[in-house]
């Protein structure tokens, strides 16, 4: 069983920043990809970006590209989204999620945390 906790959510204007954090504990897998994930009020879950753990390999939805950065310290299996830039439409609750490399689905997931950016 893998337990992820996100931390870093709230409330902050537009144009501010804020970071995320995801911190994995439990039977974590040797090789693993992380993802961030977004659910707006009646929408859709969506994908933010992903990093992989070995490579550091990232990927990024385009709606987030240039504003966003995902890195991942390894020695404490923990991935941050910083987040610049914040746009009202960022609003969300933003949930982390991890899976096997090689699997295209994720197998565990954080409770989520709420960020809201004013405008």
């Amino acid at each position: 069983q893998v337990q992820l906790v996100e931390s870093g959510g709230g409330l902050v204007q537009a144009g501010g920043s804020l970071r995320l954090s995801c911190a994995a504990s439990g039977r974590t897998f040797s090789s693993y990809v992380m993802g961030w994930f977004r659910q707006a009020p009646g929408k859709e879950r969506e994908f933010v970006s992903s990093i992989t753990r070995s490579t550091g390999g990232t990927r990024y939805a385009d709606s987030v590209k240039g504003r966003f950065t995902i890195s991942r310290d390894n020695a404490k299996n923990t991935v941050y989204l910083q987040m610049n830039s914040l746009k009202p439409e960022d609003t969300a609750v933003y949930s982390c999620a991890i899976r096997r490399i090689g699997e295209s689905s994720y197998d565990y997931w954080g409770q989520g945390t709420q960020v809201t950016v004013s405008s």
